[in-house]
């Protein structure tokens, strides 16, 4: 495999999983960083925040990671589980699913030539309804929706450890009362750029998805400042 090649198929594998990197991030960050917050309120040198707060970001991107691939594959599941039941359908009451697919087509602005040709090649084999179904499903569906889930567990793990590492590196880089300003500044940066991720995906207001996503994070950063004080 050449270099352009992988280089492309990681590009493209990343585009299907945008909604996948977007939330593995955001959660990530929010969990992370109100650990790492509540632990730094509580404890009397850098190292405990290390250690807490590289082990929660690892513990929660398998965690994630996991969950990830399940919901995917679960759906799919679900999903297969659905054409197979209507395939059933059609073989039980094959006359009922072709009249059903004539009204269909009835509204569908086609000529009347064109559904009498289909209805005679139709009724001759009525099983040929759930491929053409099957098919027209398949033709909706999104890019990330054909994606391996394999693809979507590993870009969300990925995103979700970079996300949960943001705030811990501060502690491992500069003193304490120091690493505390880096991580409130980097994590906010970084929480602004997810609001505007999230905006996009959702197709909703940028500055309301980020005041969202601001405000979720602050609430966690507090909660866990005051159970660190109130634990220490």
């Amino acid at each position: 495999m050449s270099e352009r090649l992988f280089i492309s198929r990681i590009k493209q594998s990343l585009a299907a999983s945008y909604g996948e990197v977007v939330f593995g991030m955001s959660d990530g960050t929010v969990s992370i960083l109100g650990l790492v917050l509540g632990v730094a309120a509580g404890a009397d040198s850098a190292d405990a925040v290390v250690l807490a707060g590289a082990t929660g970001a690892i513990a929660a991107s398998v965690s994630m990671m996991a969950g990830c691939f399940m919901e995917i594959e679960s759906e799919r599941d679900e999903e297969e589980e659905e054409n197979q039941e209507r395939i059933a359908a059609i073989n039980k009451n094959p006359e009922g699913a072709v009249s059903d697919l004539m009204g269909l087509l009835q509204n569908s602005g086609l000529s009347q030539q064109t559904i009498n040709f289909i209805h005679a090649d139709i009724s001759k084999n009525p099983a040929t309804i759930s491929g053409l179904e099957i098919a027209i499903a398949a033709s909706q569906k999104t890019i990330g929706q054909k994606t391996s889930p394999v693809i979507h567990s590993i870009w969300m793990f990925l995103s979700d450890l970079f996300a949960g590492l943001t705030p811990v590196i501060p502690f491992v880089l500069f003193p304490m009362h120091t690493a505390w300003i880096i991580c409130i500044v980097v994590t906010a940066v970084l929480l602004l750029l997810l609001g505007i991720g999230r905006a996009r995906i959702s197709n909703r207001s940028p500055v309301r998805t980020v005041a969202e996503t601001m405000g979720i994070a602050l609430a966690a950063a507090l909660a866990g400042v005051i159970v660190g004080m109130l634990l220490s």
